[in-house]
């Protein structure tokens, strides 16, 4: 089982490299970020945008732009359309997120004629927290795609964190359904929620996991919470994965951990595309897309 992302990129180092696509990759962050996985050896990058904005780029960095195949367009939203197209045409394994705008992103990954999103496909953020204070890699979902899920939108979030786990070596993933409390109360939607997928989860109606819910943050993470409420639950003071009731509860727990604690390192993809989409925010460390490319990467088929 993989605990760290260190051992993400020891991973990736014995498997095939796979292809880099990054959509107005014409900032430091993105390029310094795909320098660093080509020169990990994890991935071959493309980067598509200005090409006078990425040489210059790379001659204020010191990167030799010839480690990158450069396709050259002068507009922004073009560029991500165009990345799109690459990853279409089977040029490419895993979507980056450079310069360009969030709605634009997601506008031509979601575009029905032209984007990446199969039929009937729903989209959910991914992150994997890794937290010193925890004693394991921790996968979330969904922080930044899906405002308010629905039951079966709930169902798609708990199926992409057991893959993510699973993919980082987790046999039977421990799935935490986070809601206020761990008592259920019909009055609260989300403990609703997780009681049914719970119920879904004993009778073999997901991947194979241990799936909990509803389970209070602190029961989920704690063994000492657990052991203090004689709670018995097979994912509770252990969980591998947390899936929130929304995504206030998320982002919050997200921004949380890495405002106030030092130490923590992140990765984040967009999953149920054709290819896995890496969507950090602009202002993103270059460690965190850099990690992000490990995660799409190791998830990449």
């Amino acid at each position: 089982m993989i605990t760290t992302f260190e051992q993400i990129f020891d991973e990736l180092r014995s498997r095939p490299k796979k292809r880099l696509v990054a959509a107005w990759a014409v900032d430091d962050h993105t390029i310094n970020a795909a320098r660093l996985a080509v020169e990990a050896g994890i991935a071959e990058a493309t980067l598509v945008g200005d090409e006078k904005m990425i040489r210059q780029v790379c001659a204020n960095e010191k990167i030799d732009a010839s480690m990158f195949k450069i396709v050259p367009i002068e507009d922004e939203l073009k560029a991500v359309t165009l990345a799109v197209d690459l990853i279409n045409a089977g040029e490419g394994d895993i979507l980056m997120k450079g310069l360009c705008s969030t709605d634009k992103y997601m506008r031509a990954i979601l575009n029905k004629e032209k984007g990446l999103l199969p039929p009937k496909a729903v989209l959910s953020h991914v992150t994997v927290l890794s937290n010193p204070q925890y004693h394991k890699l921790l996968v979330l979902g969904d922080i930044a795609v899906i405002p308010a899920p629905d039951l079966k939108q709930k169902i798609a979030i708990t199926n992409y964190v057991i893959n993510t786990a699973k993919a980082i070596g987790i046999e039977k993933p421990k799935v935490a359904l986070v809601t206020a409390t761990e008592q259920m109360l019909p009055g609260m939607p989300a403990c609703v929620d997780a009681a049914i997928i719970s119920k879904m989860s004993e009778r073999g109606q997901l991947p194979k996991a241990f799936v909990d819910g509803p389970l209070a943050i602190d029961v989920a993470l704690s063994a000492e919470a657990v052991a203090v409420k004689k709670l018995v639950s097979p994912v509770a003071g252990d969980s591998d994965c947390l899936v929130f009731p929304n995504l206030e509860a998320a982002n919050v727990f997200y921004k949380t951990n890495t405002m106030f604690c030092v130490g923590a390192k992140l990765a984040a993809i967009v999953a149920g595309a054709k290819a896995p989409c890496v969507l950090s925010s602009r202002a993103d460390s270059i460690d965190t897309k850099l990690n992000s490319i490990a995660l799409a990467a190791l998830t990449a088929k």
